[in-house]
């Protein structure tokens, strides 16, 4: 299967905001969500992720300002743990998470699930627990007309920020909830290193995939959550990865996030932007 052609088309290019800095917290330049929509929608942007944080009562008015750029709001980030030290006692902020994706008309809402359960080992029961509490959630996402997509996160944010390290411990999870509109999402930062990754994304079926994330591993990295590296910085094989996810059925949204506290968020944002596009093109 011959991948996708990028280099003259940029309708499958999705902006996440962290790639800015979230323009909150102290980082990035401080852009508006207006002027960030505006600036991708002139440079041929397909869509934007958002943060819940970024939103606050307007989702609905950041919604249709995207739209109206013609572009999409591929997805949202993300749900609080699931399970957990940190997660909440209850999912209801969760299923507000699933309400600012409706009416942001998000197409996915992210789930990462949170560390190993308190009182537990290993991870298996964290994992069985994060499946009964999907599954819960799933019910009311499905009737807002979101879905879910569980990712997996790298081995070295095991115990704290997640339970799920694999595509394949994801499929699993997935399998478990056996709903619908639950899915995963891969993303090459967590999932570069793993050399069974074309063969678990056999196995995914058409429709699992519902997202695609974009960076690079810095052969040098200096910060495990903040130094991901710009597409074609690092050690990814990113054709070879994008390839094993388009042949698993995928054909949605590319989505540029990269936490870069010391680099990429000290930049002008149109910088980045103008990189992003060039990257994207020649690159990924």
């Amino acid at each position: 299967m011959a991948l996708r052609d990028f280099s003259h088309d940029l309708s499958a290019l999705a902006l996440n905001t962290a790639m800015l800095g979230h323009n909150l917290d102290g980082h990035g330049q401080g852009w508006s969500p207006e002027r960030v929509i505006d600036a991708c929608a002139e440079r041929g942007f397909g869509g934007v992720v958002f943060w819940r944080r970024e939103i606050g009562d307007r989702a609905i008015e950041i919604g249709d300002r995207v739209r109206a750029a013609g572009m999409d709001v591929v997805g949202l980030c993300r749900t609080p743990y699931l399970v957990g030290s940190d997660a909440p006692d209850t999912l209801d902020e969760a299923r507000t998470s699933v309400d600012m994706a409706a009416a942001l008309g998000a197409k996915v809402l992210t789930i990462v699930s949170g560390g190993t359960e308190p009182g537990t080992k290993g991870v298996r029961e964290s994992q069985k627990l994060l499946a009964e509490r999907i599954a819960q959630l799933a019910e009311h996402a499905a009737a807002c007309g979101v879905n879910l997509a569980l990712e997996p996160l790298n081995p070295m944010f095991g115990g704290n920020r997640s339970c799920v390290f694999s595509v394949r411990d994801a499929l699993e999870v997935c399998d478990t909830v056996g709903a619908d509109n639950v899915g995963i999402a891969v993303d090459v930062y967590h999932v570069w290193w793993d050399t069974t990754l074309a063969d678990s994304l056999k196995s995914a079926g058409q429709g699992r995939i519902l997202g695609y994330h974009l960076c690079d591993w810095l052969e040098n990295t200096t910060d495990m959550l903040l130094d991901r590296g710009m597409m074609g910085d690092g050690v990814a094989d990113l054709k070879a990865i994008r390839s094993a996810v388009e042949g698993a059925g995928y054909s949605g949204a590319c989505e540029v996030e990269i936490f870069s506290e010391r680099n990429w968020w000290q930049r002008e944002p149109g910088e980045v932007l103008d990189v992003i596009v060039k990257r994207f093109r020649e690159d990924s």
